[in-house]
């Protein structure tokens, strides 16, 4: 396992850094990363999310649609879910939720109902993203509520550790892994 959150004092309710922008939006990221790592041990496809309010993290998700056997597992459902349950409310206005993949159509209308601020994501997907990818559902013109984007943060790290997720699970290694084409190397869709 990478620890990307190495040297981030990663730990429940922690805390954020005080800094803005792109500094933020990477450390945001890699509590994310450390997220999909926990799925990609578990046995599930590595996507993970955070949901910050102001400088705490109130949630946190990692896939577990094959732990769970739920196809609505993704991990930004599951860190809304947190979140929600830890402000004592739906409505996240004010909150910004990081996750290392597009979200799906599921996850983006979950985040538009939800009332979330700002959406974060790592790596795109073009087969199933609603972020820009095939639709951007999240900025839908005719939607009351549509939250600030920003795309491509640590997307090399986020894509990293998603086609070693699928060479190791393809049982690729060495020449075998360099020659094959991941799922995510296209940015074709990942089975969440």
């Amino acid at each position: 396992m990478h620890d990307y959150a190495a040297g981030y004092g990663v730990n429940a309710g922690c805390g954020l850094p005080d800094v803005s922008g792109a500094g933020r939006d990477e450390y945001c990221m890699r509590l994310a990363l450390h997220e999909a790592e926990r799925a990609f041990d578990a046995g599930d496809v590595p996507v993970g999310a955070i949901v910050a309010k102001g400088n705490s993290v109130v949630g946190r998700g990692s896939n577990r649609t094959v732990r769970d056997q739920d196809p609505t597992a993704h991990a930004e459902m599951l860190a809304l879910r947190d979140a929600a349950r830890a402000l004592g409310t739906w409505r996240l206005d004010d909150c910004t939720l990081t996750v290392t993949l597009e979200p799906c159509a599921m996850c983006a209308g979950a985040l538009v109902l939800s009332r979330i601020q700002r959406v974060v994501f790592g790596a795109w997907d073009d087969k199933s993203g609603m972020a820009g990818s095939i639709h951007d559902l999240l900025r839908h013109p005719r939607l009351n509520h549509r939250p600030q984007v920003t795309s491509g943060v640590l997307a090399d790290d986020a894509a990293s550790v998603l086609r070693r997720f699928f060479r190791q699970r393809r049982g690729l290694t060495g020449d075998d892994a360099v020659e094959s084409h991941s799922r995510t190397d296209d940015h074709s869709p990942v089975d969440r």
